[in-house]
């Protein structure tokens, strides 16, 4: 009688998972307040007022916080990562909060720019080192980031209409340019 022992699988990052189950991230839907500030936040003076100072508001928010709360999160409801890269001039790192879309096990950032005329930075500095660090809730995981393919771009985008009302504002006034979107990936260990 032959006994049959059970094969085990070996896969070289056995452990991993994608970043949403390591974040435990979740899209929750907004209060009437905060869905109103996303309507506000989506016009033409809202998106210019957030595009020159979220950025400074949040950095102290999260300092304050220890990386709990951010400033988007609070008023709008919106999930917000921060994403280190790599400068693609500069070679400095560069931290910027983002809202995340969930893409399957990953995440999506889309390069909307609050609906400026211009491709954000962090977006160059993804195509030069797709090497990123993610950080959601005090906890940071390095992942690496990619294009969006044709056949996934359609559905991010539709989902991030869902999560955020600002985006179809947006890409109304993006004229002369591509809205890029980019995937982030957990990576498995060195």
């Amino acid at each position: 009688m032959t006994v049959r022992r059970p094969v085990a699988i070996v896969r070289p990052y056995a452990d991993l998972v994608g970043l949403i189950q390591e974040f435990e991230y979740q899209v929750r839907k907004p209060t009437a307040a905060q869905a109103a500030m996303q309507h506000m936040a989506a016009t033409r003076p809202g998106a210019w007022f957030f595009a020159r100072t979220l950025h400074h508001l949040d950095r102290v928010l999260l300092r304050l916080s220890r990386g709990q709360v951010t400033l988007p999160g609070v008023v709008t409801g919106i999930p917000v990562l921060t994403v280190t890269t790599t400068g693609a001039r500069t070679g400095q790192r560069r931290t910027v909060p983002l809202l995340g879309v969930p893409a399957g096990e990953d995440i999506a950032v889309i390069g909307t720019s609050f609906g400026q005329p211009r491709t954000p930075g962090w977006y160059h500095n993804m195509r030069a080192d797709p090497k990123v660090e993610v950080t959601y809730l005090n906890k940071t995981i390095r992942a690496s980031a990619r294009e969006a393919g044709d056949d996934e771009r359609q559905a991010i985008w539709d989902r991030a209409k869902t999560i955020y009302a600002g985006y179809e504002a947006y890409a109304s006034r993006i004229k002369n340019r591509e809205i890029h979107i980019m995937i982030l990936s957990a990576e498995g260990p060195p």
